[in-house]
């Protein structure tokens, strides 16, 4: 058995029973239903499921898109299905000819359609029939001219993203239909540089670092953003990100291969993303990224990505303080994630904070599946992050259950403490894990605030690492079938 990681433990480890039977969960299917009628069993339960009506208020609170009852077909204005065939022209045409009408369905027919990017207007769905697929080119021609967009944490004028749009209100992206962003070996993934899990030969002459550590030292140092744009430019774009934008709506489509992160919903509020496939395993394949946005819910989703499935964000460093707005009043309920480096994650990206988030019912599992609940961040990242609500969670198979990170990336290397407050975490059950934990604090700013009620890992190889750590609220915490205490 591998040995545990002991630096600064505020107790010594050992390893669980060796030799245990593990439980093989292939696929979140195999999972028992989740009840939504929980009943507390004492005060503290009581109290917890009472938090639980905020969510429940956060849903209300948001304002839902409406459109006009009319629809603006993409080959009525000169679309066409087929390969060879560039429709960009034709469906901003009949986008235009939609917002400039008072608004409606821009319908994408039956059939493949290529095409570069899409800048959505307000009171505009973008509508894809079930037999739809929108294809997307894959050179950097096609998402130009530079627009105003965020890339991992920080702003610039840089590509377009697939789909975009900014400062509009009343969108959405709906349908049953594919969106094929045609990340490949070939195509986008190697502006990722040097991967681990790349299975492309590595070229220097577009390793993402070229534009991103300059980006980065401009963004630390303040330089406007009308500076920040590079004609050497390695930056992956992102395949939905509605910027600044007021009721946005996505709906049962279905998001494959994307270049970059999936759907980026950045400083954007009233924002729902409701039964959509997400499925696209290159780098940074992160599944939805909710950045600096107010009132959104996220139901009924599957994740199966290469990266984070659910991540929440709110800037990097410097410009995450300098906007200094908070990923707030979020709902995550009732998705299926699988493959990701992390089922419901916050960070790394969090300087701006985070506050009001709450995921109930939702079912994870894959040998690939690194991480079930994360949060990493750093002293060079800071914010706070209060508030955080998680129950009824069902995982078959992950790597590490539960984690708490103040040494991501960066590690211990700046001035701003990474603080949590208030995190809660009830009614989760683990069927097998490699670790239960991971909670690294700071020996100057150890972890605290935490909850655990009624949380079982079934069959798990160790502990983990308890590394710096306050005090734990805990009840009914079971390992191996064994109560335990932090």
């Amino acid at each position: 058995m591998t040995d545990l990681i002991k630096r600064n433990s505020v107790k010594t480890l050992g390893l669980l029973s060796a030799g245990l039977s593990l439980l093989s969960v292939s696929g979140c299917q195999t999972l028992p239903a989740l009840s939504q009628d929980n009943m507390p069993a004492n005060a503290k339960d009581a109290e917890d499921l009472a938090q639980w009506q905020q969510a429940d208020n956060i849903i209300a609170a948001i304002k839902p898109t409406r459109f006009a009852a009319q629809d603006f077909l993409i080959t009525a204005y000169g679309a066409k299905a087929g390969q060879g065939f560039d429709n960009t022209s034709a469906i901003k045409a009949a986008i235009a000819a939609c917002a400039a009408a008072g608004g409606g369905r821009v319908v994408v027919p039956a059939g493949r359609f290529e095409t570069g990017a899409i800048h959505l207007k307000s009171n505009v769905n973008l509508h894809l029939h079930d037999d739809a697929v929108l294809s997307f080119y894959t050179d950097r021609e096609h998402y130009l001219p530079y627009v105003m967009t965020r890339w991992e944490g920080v702003e610039l004028m840089g590509y377009s993203p697939l789909i975009y749009a900014y400062q509009q209100e009343n969108i959405a992206v709906t349908g049953k239909g594919i969106l094929e962003g045609n990340g490949a070996v070939d195509a986008w993934w190697p502006w990722k540089g040097n991967w681990e899990r790349r299975n492309w030969e590595y070229d220097a002459s577009v390793d993402q670092v070229k534009t991103r550590t300059p980006l980065f030292v401009m963004a630390e140092q303040g330089a406007p953003i009308a500076e920040r744009s590079f004609s050497e430019n390695y930056l992956r774009p992102p395949f939905i990100q509605p910027y600044a934008c007021k009721r946005v709506l996505i709906e049962g489509v279905t998001i494959r291969n994307s270049p970059f992160w999936l759907i980026n919903p950045v400083l954007s509020e009233d924002v729902i993303i409701r039964n959509v496939n997400c499925v696209s395993h290159g780098p940074n394949s992160d599944g939805c990224n909710p950045e600096s946005s107010n009132r959104v819910l996220i139901e009924n989703c599957l994740f199966d990505t290469g990266d984070d499935c659910i991540a929440l964000k709110s800037g990097r460093n410097n410009d995450g303080r300098r906007l200094a707005t908070p990923v707030q009043n979020v709902v995550i309920q009732d998705c299926i994630m699988r493959s990701g480096h992390g089922g419901v994650v916050l960070g790394s990206e969090i300087s701006g904070g985070a506050r009001n988030i709450f995921a109930r019912r939702c079912r994870m599992s894959s040998p690939n599946l690194a991480r079930g609940i994360r949060i990493k961040t750093n002293s060079v990242r800071g914010g706070l992050i209060e508030n955080v609500y998680i129950r009824d969670i069902e995982i078959g198979e992950v790597r590490d259950a539960i984690v708490i990170n103040f040494y991501y990336e960066e590690g211990d290397a700046g001035n701003f403490m990474p603080e949590v407050r208030n995190l809660h975490i009830s009614n989760l059950t683990v069927q097998k894990a490699q670790r239960a934990f991971e909670l690294r604090g700071f020996e100057r700013a150890p972890i605290s605030g935490v909850t655990l009620h009624h949380v079982h890992f079934k069959q798990v190889a160790s502990v983990g690492v308890l590394e710096n750590i306050a005090g734990v609220d805990q009840l009914d915490l079971t390992l191996n079938g064994k109560p335990f205490s932090i």
